[in-house]
C-alpha cells in the first residue's frame, strides 16, 4: 500500500512538473503583461467568469491598459483603453474574426463548419446576412415584422379580454412571447396569412400558434446550455437540451419550410445557397437555419425586456416616450382608435424616434456584456499609440463592452438608468462622449465594431420600436410592485451579447379605452 501511494505521488509530482514546464507560458520581451492563472488549462477562467468587470478592472491597475490572460486554455490580449480600439480595425490584415465565429456557430449548433475554407460550402455567409438585414431587404422584414407583431399582440387581447380588465403576466415571458412568434413569423413564414383574417383565430392559426409556442419551449431549453457549448462542452452532456436542438432542427428542414408562405428573403437565400453551395446534410442544413433563429432571438428578447423595464419604472421616461410616438404617428396621419388596426410605420418614421432611440440605447447600454474578438492569423506587432506588443500566432484579441459602458469618465453615474442619455439638449440624438477631456470614437459597442458588426443590429432595433410603439398605443402597462428590485444580469452569458436577467417581474397589462 505504501508503495503505491509513493508512485501516485511520484505520477501526480510529474504531472505537475510537466504543467508547469509546458503548461505555463512564459513571456517574452514585448509582449504584454501576462497572468498564467493557477489551475491547468482553465487558467483565470473561473475568476474571469465570477465578475468579468471586477477582473478585468483589477489587472488593469495591476498591469496596465494591455494585458495576457489565460483562459481556458486560450491566451486573450484584453484592450482596455478605448482610444485604443481603433487599432484592432487597422490590423484588420493581421487578424480575423471570421474563424471564431464560424467555430463557435459549429460547437453550439451542430452543423459542419461554416468556413469556405474547410471546404463544406463555398457560400460568403456574412455578405448573405450583410445584403439581407440592411438596406432594401430591412424594409421588407420591418414590414413584415410590423405586421406579424400586431397579429401576435394586438389580435388576440382585442378579441379575448374587455379592455377594462387588467391581465397579470411576467414580464421577460411576456416580451419572449411575443418577439419569438413575431420574430419566428418574420423569417420562416407561416401556414396561413396572417393579415387581412376575420377576429379570432382559426382552427388553423390556432394549431400554428401552439406549433410556434411549443418550438418556443424548445428554444428555452436549448438557449440555456449556449453558454457551455461556445466555452467547448458537448451537447451529449446535456440529454435535454440535446433533444431540444434536434426538435428544433425537425421544425426547420428544407422540406418543411418550403410548404410555408411569406418566407423572408434571407431564409429563402440561406436555403438556395444550402441545396446548391454546401455538402450539408438536410439535419445540418436546418441546423444553419437555427443558428439564425437563436441569433435574431437571444439579444432582442432580453433588449426587450430591458427596455420595458425600465421604461415602465421610470415615469418621465414612459411619458417621453409616449409623446414621441403620439408625435410620429400624428405626423403620419395615423389615427389610434377603437378598430385598433395595425401600425403601419415606414423606415424613415422608425428612424425619426430620437427618444425611443436613448431608451434603447440606455437599457443596452446597462444590461449588455458583449465580447469584441479577433484571433491572430500570424505572429505580428500590434501598434497603439506609442507601445507596441508582439502577438503571436493564434492568441486572440478581446474588447469587453462594460468596461466603456460603465466608465465614469465617460458616462457619468454609470449605473444609474437615464432615459436621455443619448439625447443633446436640442432632443437630437447625442454622439459625441468625452473620455479625460479627447472625443471618444467608440463609446457604444454592444454589436462590435468593424466587419464583424452584427448585421442584424439595425432590424433588432426596429423591431423593439415597433413593439414599443404598439404597446404604448393600445395597452396600458404597471408593475405590480413598483418599488421591486432590478434583476440581476446572468453573468453565465458573459460574452454572448445582451444579458438576460436573473429572475422575472411580475407585471399587469390591459387595452386602453379608445
Amino acid at each position: 500500500m505504501v508503495s503505491l501511494l509513493l508512485i501516485w505521488g511520484i505520477v501526480v509530482i510529474l504531472c505537475l512538473t510537466l504543467w508547469l514546464v509546458l503548461g505555463i507560458r512564459r513571456r517574452r520581451p514585448s509582449e504584454p503583461p501576462l497572468e498564467n492563472g493557477l489551475l491547468p488549462y482553465l487558467g483565470c477562467a473561473l475568476q474571469f467568469g465570477a465578475n468579468p468587470l471586477n477582473f478585468l478592472r483589477t489587472r488593469q491597475k495591476k498591469y496596465g491598459p494591455v494585458f495576457t490572460c489565460k483562459l481556458a486554455g486560450k491566451y486573450v490580449h484584453f484592450l482596455t483603453d478605448p482610444f485604443s480600439y481603433h487599432a484592432v480595425i487597422g490590423h484588420g490584415k493581421h487578424l480575423d474574426w471570421k474563424k471564431f465565429h464560424f467555430a463557435i456557430s459549429a460547437k453550439a449548433f451542430g452543423h459542419g463548419s461554416i468556413d469556405p475554407d474547410d471546404g463544406n460550402t463555398t457560400e460568403n455567409i456574412h455578405q448573405t446576412f450583410t445584403k439581407n438585414l440592411q438596406g432594401n431587404a430591412l424594409t421588407f422584414l420591418a414590414e413584415s415584422m410590423k405586421e406579424n407583431l400586431h397579429y401576435v399582440m394586438v389580435e388576440p387581447n382585442a378579441s379575448r379580454i374587455d379592455s377594462s380588465d387588467w391581465v397579470t403576466d411576467k414580464l421577460y415571458e411576456f416580451c419572449c412571447r411575443v418577439m419569438f412568434e413575431a420574430g419566428f413569423l418574420t423569417l420562416f413564414g407561416t401556414d396561413f396569412n396572417p393579415v387581412g383574417h376575420d377576429k379570432g383565430l382559426s382552427a388553423n392559426q390556432e394549431a400554428h400558434r401552439a406549433f410556434i409556442l411549443s418550438t418556443l419551449e424548445n428554444f428555452k431549453v436549448f438557449d440555456q446550455v449556449i453558454p457551455a457549448l461556445v466555452a467547448g462542452l458537448p451537447i451529449h452532456l446535456f440529454k435535454g437540451a440535446r433533444s431540444a436542438r434536434e426538435k428544433l432542427a425537425d421544425a426547420l428542414l428544407h422540406k418543411t419550410l418550403k410548404k410555408r408562405k411569406n418566407i423572408s428573403e434571407l431564409i429563402s437565400l440561406r436555403m438556395f445557397f444550402n441545396d446548391t453551395l454546401s455538402t450539408f446534410d438536410e439535419k445540418e442544413k436546418a441546423k444553419t437555419h437555427l443558428a439564425v433563429l437563436w441569433a435574431s432571438q437571444s439579444n432582442t428578447i432580453p433588449a426587450t425586456f430591458w427596455t420595458l423595464f425600465f421604461l415602465i419604472r421610470n415615469p418621465k421616461a414612459m411619458e417621453a416616450a409616449i409623446e414621441e410616438v403620439q408625435r410620429v404617428l400624428e405626423d403620419a396621419e395615423i389615427k389610434i382608435d377603437s378598430t385598433r388596426k395595425p401600425i403601419s410605420l415606414n423606415r424613415k418614421q422608425l428612424d425619426d424616434m430620437p427618444i425611443l432611440d436613448s431608451v434603447i440605447k440606455e437599457a443596452i447600454r446597462l444590461s449588455s456584456a458583449s465580447m469584441t474578438v479577433r484571433v491572430a492569423k500570424e505572429d505580428f506587432v500590434l501598434q497603439l499609440g506609442s507601445n507596441s506588443y508582439n502577438i503571436r500566432k493564434d492568441d486572440t484579441i478581446a474588447l469587453y463592452s462594460q468596461l466603456l459602458h460603465f466608465d465614469p469618465e465617460i458616462y457619468s453615474d454609470p449605473l444609474t438608468y437615464k432615459y436621455d442619455r443619448y439625447l443633446e439638449e436640442n432632443g437630437k440624438e447625442k454622439t459625441t462622449f468625452y473620455r479625460n477631456g479627447r472625443k471618444l470614437k467608440y463609446y457604444y459597442m454592444p454589436f462590435g465594431m468593424g466587419l464583424a458588426k452584427c448585421p442584424g443590429r439595425l432590424l433588432a432595433v426596429h423591431e423593439i420600436k415597433q413593439f414599443l410603439t404598439l404597446l404604448l398605443s393600445y395597452f396600458e402597462v404597471e408593475l405590480l410592485d413598483k418599488n421591486v428590485t432590478c434583476p440581476s444580469l446572468d453573468q453565465s452569458r458573459v460574452g454572448l451579447g445582451v444579458l438576460q436577467p436573473t429572475s422575472d417581474i411580475d407585471f399587469k397589462y390591459r387595452l386602453k379605452c379608445l
